[in-house]
């Protein structure tokens, strides 16, 4: 492990103890358990082995698509600054998060595979590691594929992993953060625990994940200064007791049914 690997790691895990303190003293909806319903499939199953085994996916599909184009070895970030490099891919994968991520709340096929990140009714610290194995294996390799094609510095991953790590946990922790005027730019649990409350009023808004700038920018920005009050699903609930739910969260995806278009946040 290098030293970059290593500190990224110590600040990720540094950043979730930081957040579960957070919750108990300054909570954004009182009365939230820790260890809720879900907790250990998306601690376990999601965070830890579902993570390993699509890091080694992703890790191969970008290797085979560099051994048929050679782009990395033109390098060109070549001689870009590694913080510059970092704010690029930060901006960019953004940008194609807000539009992938509003197209998924608009079709009913994409629905499928976002469904799942959704279904958690107790919004937390870690609920945003509950993604389909599908949504995360297109959403990771649009994430990595260019740092490797385009010939970033190989830190740069590890950097760019991080920061979505701990942004994710950031926006979808029970904190009562409030970012005052930098909310025009940067996404908080203010604003997106409404995209997961299930009142009709937030559906389809605060689409964005890092810079909220996407959502003031393209109309879709929903911040009254209240608290939502529910989030999950409202027309089906998941089993998420037992590890083994995992699975059957993953297969619901492929049901025989179909989601109605008025039950897509």
């Amino acid at each position: 492990m290098s030293a970059v690997e290593l500190w990224t790691f110590v600040a990720v895990v540094g950043a979730g103890a930081l957040f579960v303190a957070l919750e108990r003293g300054l909570p954004y909806n009182r009365g939230q358990r820790l260890l809720r319903p879900g907790f250990w499939i998306d601690f376990v199953m999601y965070g830890f082995v579902q993570s390993y085994v699509l890091g080694i996916v992703i890790g191969r599909v970008i290797q085979v698509l560099d051994a048929h184009t050679g782009l990395s070895r033109l390098g060109l970030m070549r001689g870009w600054p590694i913080l510059g490099q970092l704010a690029f891919f930060v901006v960019t994968h953004d940008l194609y998060i807000y539009l992938f991520h509003r197209l998924q709340h608009g079709s009913l096929l994409l629905w499928r595979i976002h469904e799942a990140h959704h279904s958690v009714a107790n919004v937390d610290w870690l609920s945003g590691v509950r993604s389909h194995a599908l949504e995360i294996l297109i959403n990771q390799t649009v994430e990595f594929a260019p740092i490797v094609l385009l010939g970033a510095a190989p830190q740069v991953a590890v950097l760019k992993g991080a920061v979505s790590a701990i942004w994710g946990m950031f926006i979808h922790s029970n904190v009562d953060a409030r970012l005052g005027w930098l909310r025009y730019v940067l996404n908080g649990p203010e604003m997106h625990r409404w995209h997961h409350a299930t009142v009709p009023e937030a559906y389809g808004k605060n689409f964005s994940t890092k810079l909220a700038v996407w959502d003031w920018l393209f109309g879709t920005a929903y911040c009254p200064g209240s608290k939502a009050p529910r989030y999950g699903l409202s027309y089906t609930e998941y089993p998420e007791h037992f590890p083994g739910d995992y699975f059957v969260q993953q297969a619901y995806a492929f049901r025989a049914s179909t989601p109605l278009a008025a039950e897509i946040k």
